[in-house]
């Protein structure tokens, strides 16, 4: 398994970058992750846009979601037949990157399917385990496995007692970090700092942990020492081009 990170900004992308979008690969199967602001061009640096074989949401807002629309042009506007693409996210989330443009312009380009917490189901060869999580809008953490491998994906969460389930002795927990040690009170509820990204990844066993969902233009080095109070196993940030592979 092979997860590739495509952006990690939060918000807007900075100068350069991208936000949040991410590839994971298993046995020749693509899945786009939060195909979020500026991430598509990335991704076409390596792979053209009829070998995504799945897109996954995490929530509706465009930092995690809005490249969706240019994918869905790429691959019904470029000539090549390719069979629709399967779209999961929570219920509603798609609803503003759908309307970018006339439904009949992309008619028969996607399937959209809502994910529910609790209720597993597969892609290729992963497993895909969904948990609800706080944010100001829906948000699914995501569970992907395949075989004895296993990626946990937090979105964007403030405190929940489900994180531990999801991350449970991942291999590779990636986790929203957009404040290196305290969130401020009116968004402590919905997002997560570095130091709690941290705590989590001891406390579930994750192997390996890659901050993401940074501020534009901050410094790594706050986020990364206020994970490392807590946690001792391999840390990075999730910036484009970052390569994990699980063997």
């Amino acid at each position: 398994m092979r997860f590739t990170v495509l952006g990690g900004c939060g918000a807007w992308p900075a100068a350069g970058q991208a936000c949040s979008g991410y590839v994971i690969e298993e046995e020749g199967f693509l899945i786009y992750v939060d195909p979020g602001y500026a991430t598509l061009p990335r991704l076409l640096e390596r792979w053209p846009a009829g070998e995504v074989d799945a897109v996954l949401v995490t929530h509706g807002h465009p930092d995690h979601c809005a490249d969706l629309n240019p994918l869905l042009r790429a691959r019904a506007l470029a000539g090549r037949p390719v069979p629709p693409l399967p779209v999961h996210a929570p219920p509603g989330a798609l609803d503003a990157v759908l309307a970018l443009d006339d439904r009949r312009m992309l008619a028969g380009g996607f399937v959209a399917h809502e994910l529910a917490p609790g209720v597993p189901r597969h892609l290729g060869p992963f497993r895909l385990d969904p948990f609800d999580l706080p944010h100001h809008v829906p948000n699914a953490g995501l569970r992907l496995s395949a075989g004895d491998r296993v990626i946990a994906y937090t979105g964007d969460t403030g405190p929940s007692g489900s994180l531990m389930a999801l991350a449970k002795d991942a291999d590779l927990l990636v986790a929203e970090a957009t404040y290196p040690e305290r969130v401020p009170d009116e968004d402590a509820p919905y997002l997560s700092s570095a130091l709690d990204a941290g705590r989590t990844a001891a406390s579930a066993g994750a192997a390996r942990l890659l901050l993401t969902h940074l501020w534009p233009d901050t410094a790594p080095e706050p986020a990364l020492e206020a994970a490392a109070t807590s946690y001792d196993g391999p840390l990075a940030l999730a910036s484009a081009g970052v390569t994990v592979d699980l063997p």
